[in-house]
């Protein structure tokens, strides 16, 4: 029988999460049944990485590695249903870990995003927000490979300052500027073909209107409506919508996902020939799990975080 730690939510978070919201257990696991395997947790995120190290599955052979969905959980039985094999060339010297950030999931959001919603063209003015994340620093990096200008929101001045190491062409940290407004007008006058949307809220309201006519946005999140109580109101987007002619649609990454190989290929390319680079936040313990995660919404990151077990 194998021992399995299991982070379990006691309740549904009322405003930002608590630790009183979080409780771990332990379970004991069954032996894999014919068609199963059991999954070995190395790196976990919102999606957990794992190692298969017991398999009765001929499609997960033991000691390979792939991505699912099971939870806040050291061990996993699995009938193989939602897992994925990391790519099985997979380079030695590139952490297996990317998988989780910008070779994997946060990655193929950030490319999905500006090839598939955007469609961006060289010399286009790309506006990305919570820049430094694990989506946003592969949206101004693939941007800036595609010959774009791109303008970065992020809310400290290390991130700035790491995001001006990437090659943003102007970033600003939202938290210091005297006017949204004018930070945004200041970085392109302009304006905005592309807005690769992260935040909602205040920001969406304060660069809508600097959109160029005929812009184009992509809904990607609103981390800044997550911890709500009650629903933001405020300004509503249809004048800007229509007299700018402007196009915004939400997507997720999954509509894509007959096209993850040949995407992961290509970026992994990047990541070789040092054109795309991506930094990760590591906490080490999977009791750390909870504050982990509580410190990725308060933007305590720089790119994708990570439970190292």
């Amino acid at each position: 029988m194998v021992q399995a730690k299991t982070w379990i939510l006691k309740q549904h978070f009322e405003g930002f999460p608590e630790d009183s919201d979080f409780e771990l257990r332990q379970e004991e696991l069954p032996e894999p049944k014919d068609g199963e395997v059991l999954v070995e947790a190395v790196f976990l995120s919102v999606d957990p990485y794992m190692r298969v190290i017991l398999s009765k599955n001929p499609a997960f052979p033991v000691g390979c590695h792939v991505v699912g969905r099971c939870g806040w959980r050291t061990h996993t039985v699995s009938d193989g249903t939602g897992l994925t094999r990391v790519l099985t060339d997979w380079p030695q010297d590139i952490p297996l870990s990317l998988a989780l950030g910008g070779l994997g999931m946060p990655g193929l959001t950030a490319l999905y995003g500006l090839e598939e919603v955007l469609t961006i063209k060289s010399g286009e003015t790309v506006l990305v927000n919570a820049a430094a994340g694990a989506v946003g620093t592969v949206v101004g990096q693939i941007a800036k490979l595609k010959g774009c200008k791109v303008v970065g929101s992020v809310g400290s001045d290390a991130k700035v300052s790491y995001l001006k190491e990437l090659g943003f062409d102007h970033v600003f940290n939202y938290k210091t500027v005297s006017s949204l407004e004018e930070a945004l007008k200041q970085a392109s006058p302009d304006g905005y073909d592309c807005y690769f949307e992260n935040v909602g809220g205040d920001f969406f309201s304060a660069a809508l209107p600097q959109m160029k006519v005929f812009g184009r946005i992509a809904v990607c999140g609103g981390i800044s409506l997550y911890n709500d109580k009650e629903p933001q109101t405020g300004p509503y987007p249809h004048l800007s919508m229509i007299f700018k002619q402007l196009k915004m649609e939400g997507f997720l990454v999954g509509r894509w996902e007959h096209k993850n190989e040949e995407s992961l290929k290509r970026m992994l390319t990047w990541v070789k020939e040092g054109k795309l680079k991506c930094r990760e936040h590591v906490t080490t313990g999977f009791e750390n799990m909870p504050a982990a995660f509580m410190g990725m919404l308060q933007g305590e990151n720089t790119g994708k975080a990570l439970i190292k077990i």
